[in-house]
């Protein structure tokens, strides 16, 4: 049993840093009014992983922290991820409908704190249309890579 729990919180923290340290290392177009942040493709591991869920939270609460985001972005950008994350491992016999809430709860609140907080002169539809299509890019197409790499781990290894 302890096994089980520490091989959880392995893959999470695991997930967490991948999370963060994407995004930082390809700072230049994470953040911004257009963004594509690839990071987000690891959103698609909660239909997978269950604790995928908290360990995306936390990855981008660190990746939001740490690239000097504004206080709105680090709390509504980790509450959409979470939410995002929450939906996904609810949806996950729908893989499509799955990595779609990324796209819909970043697209939505994320392009509102870009609008709000960096970009005030581009209209809120457009944040929120570019911040939408960069996730769409990130999880959608690049999501679905990593789920089909994640599939082809053996069991025994994926799991303990």
């Amino acid at each position: 049993m302890n096994n089980i729990k520490t091989g959880a919180l392995t893959r999470a923290a695991i997930i967490a840093a991948l999370y963060a340290a994407l995004t930082l290392l390809l700072a230049p177009i994470s953040y911004g009014e257009v963004q594509i942040r690839f990071s987000e493709a690891l959103t698609i591991l909660p239909v997978l992983l269950p604790e995928a869920v908290p360990a995306l939270a936390v990855g981008c609460l660190l990746a939001n922290i740490l690239g000097g985001c504004t206080i709105f972005d680090i709390v509504f950008g980790t509450l959409a991820t979470l939410l995002a994350a929450l939906c996904t491992r609810a949806l996950r016999k729908n893989v499509l409908l799955a990595s779609a809430m990324p796209v819909l709860f970043n697209g939505v609140i994320v392009g509102a704190v870009v609008h709000y907080c960096y970009a005030p002169v581009v209209a809120l539809p457009l944040c929120m249309l570019f911040v939408a299509l960069g996730e769409a890019v990130a999880c959608m197409l690049v999501g679905r890579v990593v789920l089909r790499a994640v599939q082809r781990i053996p069991e025994k290894l994926l799991h303990g």
